[in-house]
């Protein structure tokens, strides 16, 4: 784990007096992701997914909740006949009707389920402790009955009273049950809390416990964490986070925490998380959030130039694992933060080479660029280098730009005003023309010296989209026929072209220096 792990000694002082080995991984995208609002999967679609969870080698799939519909049964049948390695489990209230329904798919498990907390009691079942505990323990008993593995939940577990929750729990172990569940339905436990909680229920029963995390506060995973902490041995997780409101444990994280963090040897194949992640996000038509760990697009992306002078040197020092681990690649990206190590790294990459100087303009460039809320994208990166290729040095310009004013509308002449510097001397030059870049153009010929015509005038759009960066390209010659062509790259059409002609104007007095034609 040396080469592709690197967290905090710290994690290894707590865990020497913890015992955490043979935690199970099920997944219940299919049922409690599907829960999610505005969420509804084919059958083609849960099957492809469960192919992928097997593949990815979780322990359970809970393929859903047959008696809700004729395709959701269906489904499960077929995913159950897919001969895969994981278990597979049907969702079921604690009667016969739901537990036939779920027995019909020929699933491996049934998972039967009552709420047991006052609130539920009273205003949803309007049943008594004693009829719901009997409820629990004929469903369990069915199903057992039927040979199958039998997980069973007190929903709302934890707003549940202590001793009627453990009393629960040694009514359906008598009754043979596999699993015991611990719901957190409704997100409102905390760490610390759950640690207690769980600590009580393993001392007190022997049956597997496991532990159901919604993220309401944003805890799920730390929940789901604590339990195993203090003896749980599965985790109902979900890829993405998918679930019901703010959704359930993520797999990802939860998984990679237990591998990184705890040191667990998890069997399931984690380059694929990366894979299963975006099929499950493309199938729900649920984005996943650039800054998500482990999975977003920015987890393994940097932008600061402290942090990628660091990681170039040595990974470790930003990234706490290697993202091949999870089927990722580290990226470094251009902006706002950007330094030099970063803008040399991605030119080098794609075989650019420019000196010190150059790379430190074009960081300049791209912080005005981003200031401006624009993003760059590769392609724009490569753009704005190759501008500097053949570009004259600021201090050999002889023509440089100290303003520009242009004024465009509907029924107004388009014209333009420009004050230049030649060779330090400020002149002032106004003109007009068909459009803004017509007249900022006619504006910038009519302030030097010599004759320059207009050649040629190329516009491009680098990437898609309305706030993509252009890039201009300005062909201008003079009366001893000499040409110069002038690149830019930039937010703003109309500046961009001025800048590329502003360098195609000093490339052109520099060339006509040396007699030469380019």
């Amino acid at each position: 784990m040396e080469d592709v792990i690197c967290v905090s000694d710290y994690n290894k002082k707590v865990l020497e007096t913890m015992n955490i080995e043979g935690i199970k991984i099920f997944d219940t995208t299919l049922r409690d992701g599907e829960q999610t609002p505005g969420v509804a999967f084919s059958i083609e679609e849960k099957i492809k997914m469960a192919e992928s969870l097997d593949l990815l080698g979780v322990d359970a799939i809970e393929a859903g909740f047959p008696v809700t519909s004729v395709g959701e049964k269906e489904a499960i049948k077929k995913i159950c006949d897919m001969g895969l390695k994981a278990k597979i489990c049907g969702l079921a209230r604690s009667n016969k009707k739901d537990i036939d329904v779920a027995l019909d798919c020929n699933v491996d498990r049934v998972h039967t389920f009552i709420a047991t907390s006052p609130l539920h009691r009273e205003f949803k079942l309007k049943m008594s402790k004693e009829e719901i505990m009997a409820r629990a323990v004929e469903g369990v008993e069915y199903a057992k009955d039927h040979g199958v593995e039998v997980e069973f939940s007190c929903e709302d577990a934890t707003r549940t009273e202590l001793e009627y929750l453990k009393e629960m729990h040694r009514a359906v172990r008598d009754a043979g049950v596999d699993y015991i569940n611990v719901p957190d339905t409704v997100g409102t436990i905390m760490p610390k809390a759950m640690r207690y909680l769980i600590k009580e229920l393993v001392s007190d029963i022997n049956v597997p416990i496991s532990i159901h995390c919604h993220n309401d506060f944003g805890l799920a995973v730390a929940n789901s964490l604590a339990a195993v902490e203090s003896g749980a041995k599965q985790i109902h997780c979900t890829i993405n986070g998918l679930g019901e409101r703010a959704g359930n444990a993520s797999l990802e994280e939860i998984v990679m925490s237990l591998m990184a963090l705890y040191g667990v040897r998890v069997s399931l194949d984690t380059t694929r998380l990366t894979y299963i992640s975006k099929l499950v996000s493309r199938i729900s038509g649920v984005v996943v959030q650039p800054n998500k760990a482990i999975v977003g697009e920015n987890a393994f992306a940097h932008e600061s130039g402290i942090h990628v002078h660091g990681v170039l040197s040595k990974a470790f020092c930003y990234e706490p694992l290697t993202p091949k681990l999870v089927g990722k690649e580290s990226e470094i990206v251009v902006g706002k933060h950007t330094g030099l190590h970063a803008v040399e790294k991605k030119l080098k990459d794609y075989g650019i080479g420019l000196t010190k100087d150059q790379i430190l303009e074009i960081v300049e460039d791209i912080k005005l660029i981003r200031e401006g809320g624009k993003k760059i994208t590769d392609e724009d990166l490569i753009a704005i280098a190759a501008g500097y290729v053949g570009k004259v040095p600021d201090e050999e310009k002889e023509v440089k730009l100290e303003e520009m004013s242009i004024i465009s509308g509907l029924r107004i002449t388009p014209t333009a005003t420009a004050i230049l510097n030649i060779n330090g001397t400020k002149k002032v030059g106004s003109n007009i023309g068909n459009g803004a870049v017509d007249a900022a153009l006619n504006a910038l010929k009519s302030i030097v010296p010599e004759k320059i015509t207009l050649e040629e005038y190329r516009l491009e759009a680098i990437t898609g989209g309305s706030d993509a960066l252009c890039q201009v390209s300005v062909k201008m010659a003079n009366e001893a026929g000499i040409k110069a062509l002038g690149k830019s790259v930039g937010p703003d059409i109309v500046m961009t072209s001025v800048n590329a002609a502003i360098e195609a104007i000093n490339k052109l007095r520099k060339l006509n220096k040396e007699g030469k034609t380019q």
